[in-house]
Formats: structure tokens, C-alpha cells, sequence
């Protein structure tokens, strides 16, 4: 009698490996982010979030604007559920995709006699998504798909390291900044970088 039971017992293990082995992948492939992901055509119709000029992330001296270079633009747009969203609670939901768009600063543009604007046409693209609670950097591949900037890229630790909220640049929102102070929501790494000015900025 204890030797069959055994030999049933081995049998029900051997058939549940086997079936176990016939499931499909588990869900570590089901959610990694996808290699390539589209530029949304309307996101000029998102939530505007922010300009920047000439912003670089290097110490002083370390980059800048050769002559023959011209000054660029930094707009940042985001999907209005995320913003709505981010509103409530002072943190990013999972769908949420940053849009940072580059444009050319013109001189000299129309009555303008000084300072810049920006010029017709978009000459970068980078998307910053959430995805499955992870985030992911996308850089311009070709025309109205971005590719997937793998990690250990320099943005990923760059945000862990520096961000305001959720490895985004907040600090850089105006209009959000007080909103994450309001909620608690600030990372301890930004609040304890020495970056970080004592009025929260």
C-alpha cells in the first residue's frame, strides 16, 4: 500500500511539472517595456508643462553652445489622465508618458529684436512612460516611433538620483512642484540633494 501511494504521489508531481512547463512565459516578458513605442500625433494637445532653453545637466564649463550651434527648446508635454491624476494624489499612475519636444531658438524672428523663439520644426523627441510601475526612456528612431534607451543609461540613474517625484523632473513643473510639497509626495533623494535650494527648487 506505501508503495503505491508513493508511486502516485511521483506521477501527480510529474504531471503537474508537465503541465507547468506547457503555460506560456511568465510575466516578466509580459511586461517589459516594448522596444519601440509610437509619438502620439496630438500630444501638442497634452498638458504643457514646460520650456526650457539651453538646459544641460553638466557642472559649469563642462558643456555648451558651440558658435555654429543654435539654441533649442525644451517643451514638455504629458497625458492628461496622468496630469489629472497627478493632481489628486502628487504622484505618476501607470500609462503616464512625458513628451519632450526640441525646437530651434530663432533671433531676429519677425518685430523680435532680441532674446529667442522657437522655430517651426521639431528636431528632437524623447519620451519618458510608465510602464507596469517601471519607467522607460524612448529616443527618436524612425519618423513617429521611438526606440527603447536600455539600461544602464546615464537618464535612468540621473533620475533616480535627481528627481523630484517618481524619477520625474517636477522641480522643473511650476505648477506641480507645490502640489507634490502639498502632498508629501517629494523623492528623499531629491530632498536631500545638495542640488536641491532651500526653498524646495
Amino acid at each position: 500500500m506505501y508503495r503505491v501511494l508513493v508511486s502516485t504521489i511521483v506521477l501527480l508531481s510529474a504531471a503537474l511539472l508537465a503541465s507547468r512547463s506547457l503555460l506560456p512565459p511568465v510575466q516578466a516578458a509580459q511586461t517589459a517595456a516594448p522596444a519601440t513605442t509610437p509619438v502620439q500625433a496630438d500630444y501638442r494637445e497634452w498638458i504643457f508643462l514646460t520650456s526650457g532653453l539651453d538646459m544641460t545637466y553638466d557642472a559649469p564649463g563642462g558643456a555648451g553652445l558651440p558658435a555654429q550651434q543654435h539654441s533649442v527648446f525644451d517643451n514638455v508635454f504629458v497625458n492628461p489622465e496622468a496630469y489629472r491624476s497627478f493632481l489628486k494624489t502628487g504622484t505618476w499612475p501607470d500609462d503616464t508618458t512625458f513628451v519632450l519636444e526640441n525646437r530651434k531658438g530663432e533671433s531676429d524672428v519677425s518685430i523680435n529684436k532680441a532674446g529667442r523663439t522657437q522655430g517651426r520644426d521639431v528636431t528632437g523627441i524623447e519620451l519618458h512612460r510608465k510602464l507596469h510601475g517601471e519607467w522607460a526612456f524612448y529616443v527618436r528612431a524612425e519618423k513617429g516611433t521611438e526606440k527603447l534607451v536600455a539600461r544602464p543609461a546615464s537618464c535612468y540613474t540621473c533620475h533616480e538620483q535627481h528627481a523630484a517625484v517618481d524619477t520625474a523632473f517636477v522641480q522643473f513643473y511650476p505648477t506641480l512642484l507645490p502640489v507634490a510639497t502639498e502632498r508629501h509626495t517629494l523623492s528623499a533623494a531629491y530632498v536631500h540633494d545638495p542640488e536641491t535650494k532651500p526653498d524646495g527648487r
